[in-house]
């Protein structure tokens, strides 16, 4: 793939490709408009664009590594061995074009000037905004024999461009320290900067990228990230521990007019797809043309395979996209000139050649494959008459709950006691573990907007099970009919009755396997849900402390040391009474409001989504039918139990 762009970009790489769009302004005024937030994220995501500009070098076909470092004090460094940052002048501003890609916003070698015919990232901002968060910046570039150093203070040019030794090496390091005075926090996760180091090698085969943690007590984080079979590792890497359809992973590529255009795909057994794409090396969760042009060639390949050997016999027995989908892991990358982002959010690919494209490459290259692999062709056509099988039961199922919950009609369920209020933006709904603790919460709540649905028992593990169980089930059929808008292939947001979904579980190992329950459920088929930020999880006091008349609740160990010491501030000696709440069942109504349920005074943790890959792989491992990978999912991550319950 290198090779490919590699050949379009192999020219003279100097000031002159460097192209000045307007000054660098505002950018410590808002930050959030150039990274997303202040936050955690908009703190990693200064690294992220400074391993952005080192990838486009590897995109041209000039670099090779690039090395990160967590270094003390959380300053980073980010090494490459590019052809290194042009130091020449830049004919628009008559400076060096170094001091411009660091001052200048929109400036750099990917708008139009020649410098990169494919590049990474969204807006090409990168530098320029990372050395205005800085605290301070420097830069060294190692180009044409010379070492060229520079220095920013707050975006601002602290030590002019000069020279400061002699090189036989070539690339450019960045070093910078965030401004404390711009983030909420300033220390990195190394886990955080290591997985998204991993999806960059993984989208870049035969990049080496290397992170290191040089902060103190952590001396011992340090990877190097190479895969040279790419997406196709990356597909495997995601379907580590589920059951395979087949062993071998199916890559698909190629390449016209400057666009470039790669698929990996492998099934495994669960119920579920798994569809990941990017448009140069930039996620899209949101899809687009080149998801779009996936699908639609995969469902008429393995029909027409189908037909063609008499396994699909009808018409009418014509296999959905939703069938041929099922247990399907794919990445899909392309890398194009001038990416189109459409979406509120700028996270769908909208440019129509790329659909064409890669159906092309899909409809071509995997009905050869098939041919050439009727075993691993039988094996995936079963899966999608099996899926084919099961949607047809699930509609079945599906007319057979409406018929008996009255869902057209608009009957709720039983367990459910609902609220007044009918705009969903006002509602919230408390699931809650047991029939003691719904009649205390029933009790407790605001009627106006609080809604209450008891659960009773274990419910089904979805990991394990098709959309038509679900249907039959008596523990998740209430909750389907109660949230109203539908699940999988059907779900539709418009529909949804309460903008709050609330799980009340105790705070205990029974709790704690409700809610993971209930999180696959929702992960699994109404993952919007979660997107959207309309998942939480209630958190229920842990102690109830008494001295005298006077109580209090604690919601961790370290709340209780603290009140009790607060309540015996006026006398050492005074009898602090601490108990433990065994559960949501025996605290009383007004317990409950107070502690659990009053806007005022509640704890809520909403439930998110940061990384599906990462969300799909945990849920795999935890919930799924394989022993050996959830046992040593468990030995990796004991050592960060604080709060073992047994």
């Amino acid at each position: 793939m290198a090779e490919t762009v590699k050949n379009n970009a192999a020219q003279e790489y100097d000031a002159s490709q460097i192209q000045v769009l307007e000054g660098l302004e505002a950018v410590r005024k808002r930050p959030g408009m150039y990274i997303g937030s202040t936050s955690t994220t908009g703190l990693h995501h200064l690294v992220y664009e400074i391993v952005d500009n080192a990838i486009d070098e590897s995109l041209a076909g000039y670099c090779d590594r690039v090395d990160v470092v967590i270094e003390p004090g959380d300053i980073i460094s980010v090494t490459d061995n590019g052809r290194g940052i042009p130091v020449d002048i830049q004919e628009q501003t008559g400076k060096s074009a170094l001091e411009v890609v660091f001052t200048v916003l929109h400036a750099g070698g990917k708008f139009g000037g020649g410098g990169y015919k494919v590049s990474g990232g969204l807006h090409g901002v990168g530098a320029s905004v990372v050395n205005a968060l800085s605290e301070w910046l420097e830069v060294n570039v190692h180009r044409d024999g010379n070492i060229y150093a520079m220095k920013f203070e707050r975006g601002n040019i602290s030590d002019p461009i000069h020279v400061i030794g002699k090189t036989k090496k070539r690339g450019t390091v960045v070093r910078f320290k965030p401004d404390p005075e711009m983030f909420d926090d300033t220390v990195y996760n190394y886990e955080t900067i290591h997985d998204r180091m991993r999806q960059q090698a993984f989208l870049n085969a035969g990049v080496t990228i290397s992170v290191t943690d040089l902060r103190e007590g952590m001396e011992d984080n340090t990877d190097v990230l190479y895969y040279d079979g790419g997406i196709r590792e990356y597909v495997a890497y995601i379907n580590n521990g589920k059951k395979l359809v087949h062993e071998d992973v199916i890559y698909l590529g190629g390449e016209e007019d400057g666009t470039f255009a790669e698929v990996a795909l492998q099934y495994n057994e669960e119920y579920h797809e798994n569809i990941v794409s990017f448009a140069n090396d930039v996620r899209t969760p949101e899809g687009g043309m080149h998801e779009d042009g996936f699908k639609r060639a995969l469902t008429a390949v393995i029909n027409n395979y189908g037909k063609k050997y008499g396994i699909i016999k009808k018409d009418e027995d014509k296999l959905s996209g939703e069938d041929v989908r099922e247990g399907l892991t794919t990445i899909i990358s392309v890398k194009l000139e001038e990416p189109q982002f459409e979406g509120q959010t700028k996270q769908k690919l909208g440019n129509a050649y790329v659909r064409t494209l890669v159906n092309n490459i899909v409809t071509d290259q995997l009905a050869t494959y098939l041919e050439e692999h009727p075993v691993t062709a039988k094996a995936i056509l079963a899966k999608a008459m099996l899926a084919n099988q099961a949607r047809l039961a699930a509609r079945k199922a599906r007319e057979t709950v409406r018929r008996k919950t009255g869902l057209e009609s608009g009957q709720m369920p039983d367990k459910l006691q609902d609220c007044n209020e009918r705009d969903p933006s006002l509602c919230e709904i408390y699931i809650v573990e047991g029939d003691s603790a719904a009649g205390s919460a029933i009790q407790g709540r605001d009627s106006r907007f609080q809604a209450i649905l008891a659960m009773w028992g274990k419910m089904l593990n979805v990991e394990k099970a098709r959309a038509d169980k679900i249907y039959d089930n008596d523990k998740l059929a209430p909750l389907i009919v109660a949230l109203g808008c539908g699940i999988g292939e059907e779900f539709n947001m418009d529909k949804l009755r309460y903008h709050k979904i609330i799980i009340m579980a105790d705070a205990d190992v029974d709790g704690a396997h409700i809610r993971t329950l209930l999180l696959t459920f929702f992960f699994r088929y109404m993952r919007p849900l979660i997107e959207n930020g309309y998942v939480y999880s209630a958190v229920p006091p842990l102690y109830k402390l008494s001295r005298g008349k006077k109580q209090r609740v604690a919601y961790s160990d370290e709340q209780r040391d603290a009140i009790s010491a607060e309540m015996r501030e006026d006398n050492p000696n005074a009898k602090v009474d601490i108990s433990r709440f065994k559960g949501l069942g025996e605290m009383d109504p007004h317990e409950l409001w107070e502690t659990t349920m009053d806007p005022e005074q509640r704890s809520l943790r909403r439930i998110t989504l940061k990384d599906a890959i990462a969300a799909d792989r945990v849920f795999s491992v935890l919930m799924g039918e394989d022993v050996d990978p959830r046992r040593e999912w468990i030995e990796e991550n004991a050592k960060y139990v604080v709060n073992l319950d047994i």
